[in-house]
């Protein structure tokens, strides 16, 4: 080989080695920046357990996985829900996967059998009925079908006999007129009553309707056998069931009522003592109280502890009971929210309280207990969604489930717990998600997250999904931060209710002093700060885009509040906002029901304001996001974009319309908050697909 062919072979490989060497550093600079953080794929790819159920000897817990569908693959539709088993070790079986919808999963008794509502074939006009599957292999098969879909159902002590609720089905002569075209509905009457029902696990007989006043909400089996704890309403309308419903003791076999329950307000839980002597209840304080928070008990024959009343065993308690379980006939035990952690308590029936887990780290969302005591744990952190953990006496809580593995390969931004003051002295809290790649002395673009209720708070758990920006824009150098305003729960009934008559006051004052904090800390650009919200925290969208809009430079609204008139002439839970918010009709107070809303302050308006809307939402009338929009475009002062989603109720369900929902706001609040904002952005968003070998 001679010197010059030498020279230019070495200088053809040296080139050419430099070109791969260059190839492989930027294919390893884009590997880094796709898995820097969460893009809009992982968001919309997020697995999180549902539900559990632990079986009877602690050995194996039974738990929901949502599986959200891939947008563009296939049909669209909200998340299959599946069913799986893993053992205390870990090991993790899908018993009922791929295109199904499970729910409400339990244990039978004997321990060899789960039991799910499910809706299982290709018509259209199935029911959803429950399957018994046997945990040691088989398929399942269908132990009970009615007319109409089941709701609610408990197994007998013994597990031979069947409890369920479903609601009453239209009769041949309705079918036939609707059939005919005369399909009309008079409003808040055609809503049928939920039944309840009794039938033998393996027996022929067709199942017994029992009869029961009024609508059924929930049935739990005493232990005793022979009694039912029923929860009923009036009617199966949703506001009778937030305010109206009451607790029942019942025989099984007659109906007949043996105790009546009246707890004051709202009501969640209830749970049977071991000898059946008692009833605990997750309660409100009193018909005002806007979250069922309190622990209560009571003789299960409904009548009365020492005093005469429901008595509440964690008196001035500033939390809030989210979970209950009977350790013994005389211990329960409490999963307890606390400011922005959760802890699991045991509680006596004389009030006596042990520590069993201190809230910190992760966040305890549900449990449910086996009878030799150990508990099936459901927990978040900053780090994962929904899994679930184990938890026996003496040790620490051991996850069993992974349900996004691939989390393991992303970076995510540090998130961590922020306090400050009001401006009128209230010790207030929230999650902030600081920068990705945060540089000290650097102000960032601020996305505040509203959440709704109000009577909600936001944990130090998980902080990402589709209408949660969180992790998603962090990676995007935002910072974003989650208040939990004056009203917010947590932090017990009286501070929950300091929003009572003064709706959009100083419960929307403590955003703005929120934002006030992190720009004074040094972390947020007070001229880049964006506000989102649904529900309740779309009614703060909106008041920020309008009220306070010289604070905010971009709003993206959610199936939120305008006209607090109409909104409570067109809402389907107006008693529950009359009791537990506003405290006055409008008729009382007509002025501060005007200026109290968004649409009194449209003069002020100059936010960008994206506003999102399903258009078969009864809790919040489509019709708020209307008034709001057409104020602002008459005017025409500020860039307005309203978005309806067809099929979508409060709140989205569908892939695809989730997807929508989340790059349409992660284009508003980029454009807004990062470009020149000159003019609105381009009408549709631009759509992140999946490599085909995905």
């Amino acid at each position: 080989m001679s010197d010059l062919f030498r020279l230019r072979f070495t200088t053809r490989w040296a080139l050419i080695s430099c070109c791969i060497a260059l190839i492989a550093a930027t294919a390893t600079t884009s590997r880094a920046e796709e898995v820097a953080g969460l893009d809009a794929r992982d968001v919309a790819s997020l697995r999180h357990v549902a539900d559990l159920a632990v079986s009877p000897d602690g050995s194996q817990v039974a738990y929901l996985l949502n599986v959200p569908r891939r947008p563009f693959e296939g049909e669209d539709g909200p998340a299959w829900r599946e069913l799986h088993v893993v053992d205390r070790q870990g090991v993790d079986r899908a018993f009922v996967a791929g295109e199904v919808k499970v729910s409400s999963i339990a244990w039978l008794p004997d321990g060899r059998h789960i039991s799910f509502l499910a809706k299982r074939g290709d018509d259209d006009d199935a029911t959803q009925d429950l399957f018994l599957l046997p945990v040691d292999g088989g398929e399942a098969r269908r132990q009970l079908s009615l007319k109409s879909d089941i709701e609610d159902y408990s197994w007998s002590p013994d597990g031979q006999q069947l409890a369920v609720t479903a609601s009453r089905p239209d009769n041949e002569e309705r079918k036939e007129m609707i059939d005919k075209g005369f399909s009309q509905k008079v409003y808040e009457t055609d809503p049928p009553p939920v039944e309840l029902w009794i039938v033998g696990r393996d027996s022929d007989a067709a199942p017994r309707k029992v009869e029961v006043e009024g609508s059924l909400r929930d049935v739990l089996w005493a232990p005793a056998g022979g009694r039912l704890a029923i929860k009923v309403s009036p009617t199966s309308l949703i506001d009778d069931g937030y305010m109206l419903t009451r607790v029942r003791v019942i025989d099984s076999a007659s109906g007949e009522v043996l105790g009546r329950i009246d707890n004051p307000g709202k009501l969640g839980d209830i749970a049977w003592s071991p000898d059946g002597e008692h009833l605990a209840l997750i309660a409100g304080e009193d018909r005002n109280d806007p979250k069922e928070g309190r622990l209560m008990v009571v003789p299960a024959s409904g009548g009365s502890l020492e005093d005469g009343k429901l008595k509440d065993l964690l008196p001035g308690l500033l939390a809030h009971v989210a979970g209950v379980q009977w350790k013994d006939a005389r211990t329960l035990r409490a999963l307890i929210m606390e400011g922005t952690g959760s802890r699991l308590d045991e509680v006596g029936l004389d009030g006596q309280v042990t520590p069993l887990l201190a809230a910190g780290g992760t966040v305890w969302q549900d449990m449910d207990q086996a009878s030799n005591g150990e508990l099936a744990l459901l927990g978040e952190s900053p780090s994962h969604p929904e899994e679930v953990f184990h938890w026996r006496a003496g040790a620490s809580p051991r996850r069993l489930t992974d349900s996004n593995p691939w989390l393991a390969e992303r970076r995510l931004a540090k998130q961590q717990v922020v306090r400050y003051q009001a401006r009128d002295g209230l010790d207030l809290e929230g999650i902030l998600i600081r920068p990705l790649d945060e540089v000290p002395g650097t102000r960032y673009p601020l996305i505040m997250v509203v959440h709704g209720g109000p009577e909600a708070h936001q944990s130090n758990g998980w902080h990402t999904s589709y209408s949660a920006p969180g992790q998603l824009v962090a990676a995007r150098g935002f910072a974003v931060f989650f208040p939990n305003y004056r009203a917010s729960t947590g932090r017990g009934v009286d501070f929950s209710k300091l929003d009572h008559g003064d709706p959009a006051g100083k419960e929307f004052d403590d955003l703005v002093d929120g934002v006030d904090h992190l720009i004074a800390s040094g972390l947020v650009d007070g001229d880049r700060v964006g506000v989102t919200g649904g529900s309740y925290g779309g009614y703060a969208t909106a008041w920020c885009a309008t009220y306070y809009s010289h604070r905010f430079a971009a709003a993206v609204m959610s199936v939120g509040i305008s006209n607090k008139i109409s909104s409570l002439g067109n809402s389907d839970i107006p008693m529950e906002l009359y009791n537990v918010h506003l405290r006055k009709w409008p008729w009382d107070n007509w002025q501060l029901y005007l200026e109290r809303s968004p649409i009194y302050h449209v003069d002020k308006a100059r936010t960008p304001l994206l506003i999102l809307h399903g258009e078969d939402d009864t809790r919040v009338f489509p019709g708020q996001s209307m008034e709001l929009y057409r104020f602002l475009k008459i005017r025409g002062e500020v860039p307005v974009r309203l978005v309806f989603y067809p099929e979508e109720g409060h709140g989205n369900r569908r892939a695809a319309s989730r997807y929508d929902y989340m790059m349409r706001s992660l284009q508003w609040m980029e454009h807004y908050l990062n470009g020149d904002g000159k003019s609105m952005p381009p009408l549709d968003p631009v759509y992140p697909r999946w490599p085909e070998d995905d």
